[in-house]
């Protein structure tokens, strides 16, 4: 984990959150992540706030949201507090969807440990 400070190079960003400089770069790009500061050299610096998040970014992503609904997401949190039952109404369908793909995991795991027990029956 990062520890607090006001900037963090590109670097300790990747290292922390695992999305690549080029990720980082196309979300600035398309505006998943708003532009980010840089210092007196031009150099990327990223904020503590940045850094949170593209923890919800990945999270976001890594439960199968697409890109166009991140993008909605953006776009309701930058438009501020009106819109937070947009959000809650946005976040619960991918919810859904996740508990729904969750389910579906548990069904095909369960079959993978119905054949592991059934190759563990013939094997002895």
């Amino acid at each position: 984990m990062l520890p607090i400070v006001s900037v963090y190079t590109p670097g300790q960003v990747v290292e922390e959150t695992g999305f690549s400089l080029d990720t980082l770069r196309y979300y600035e790009r398309i505006g998943l992540l708003e532009p980010i500061g840089r210092n007196a050299a031009g150099q990327r610096r990223f904020t503590q706030d940045d850094v949170g998040w593209l923890g919800m970014i990945r999270c976001l992503r890594d439960t199968g949201m697409p890109i166009a609904e991140m993008l909605r997401f953006a776009e309701l949190v930058r438009a501020g507090d009106h819109t937070i039952r947009d959000r809650i109404a946005l976040l619960e369908a991918h919810d859904r969807r996740v508990r729904t793909q969750v389910a579906n995991l548990r069904e095909k795991q369960t079959a993978i440990q119905n054949k592991i027990d059934y190759y563990r029956a013939v094997a002895e």
